[in-house]
């Protein structure tokens, strides 16, 4: 069983303070084996603190991040699973179901994880998954102000996934599960 963190568009502090307490009180370091960011982190200090929680840290960046050193995509391997991480505001129109199938066909990947959209998003897709982990902090996009904070826990056990949505509802943590299992017509 590995657990990954999956968040982004954090938008710390321009959008956002922080992340809820709710959310870091739940955060703690040594529960987690990976985190995948999508980006808009914006400052070092987030960078920082993701790092306290989980050394292994991937970030792709987006379009407010100050450090250029995080790619636009990446891929990365955790057990039976190629995860493809990617920001989003790359993909037009943001969030369309046939253009992300086509970016998670061009990366090669069992899992896509996107954000730029903010809203959460998890489903399976000719043959793969694609998450968006919406908005860690419930910072306000281009496309809604009416965002909930929320952000994915992937636990990757074998040929299966489940993937926990951690949701902030008015003031309460929500958790809803999705179960996908990888099949021969997966990638790997």
């Amino acid at each position: 069983m590995v657990l990954v963190l999956a968040l982004g568009d954090l938008h710390i502090p321009h959008r956002a303070p922080d992340l809820p307490a709710k959310f870091k009180s739940m955060l703690v370091p040594g529960k987690i084996q990976h985190i995948i960011c999508t980006g808009n982190l914006c400052i070092k200090e987030v960078h920082d603190y993701l790092k306290s929680l989980c050394p292994d840290l991937h970030i792709t960046r987006g379009e407010y991040d100050e450090d250029a050193r995080y790619p636009e995509t990446k891929t990365v391997t955790i057990g039976q699973f190629k995860l493809g991480l990617c920001h989003g505001h790359q993909v037009v129109p943001w969030g369309d179901l046939d253009s992300l199938a086509m970016l998670q066909r061009q990366l090669d990947v069992d899992i896509l994880v996107t954000g730029h959209t903010h809203q959460f998003k998890a489903y399976k897709h000719e043959g793969g998954v694609v998450i968006n982990p919406g908005s860690a902090t419930g910072a306000y996009s281009s496309i809604t102000y009416d965002v909930n904070p929320s952000f994915v826990l992937m636990d990757i056990d074998g040929l299966r996934v489940v993937v926990y949505v951690y949701e902030l509802i008015d003031g309460e943590v929500k958790v809803d599960k999705i179960d996908f299992k990888k099949t021969a017509t997966m990638h790997g």
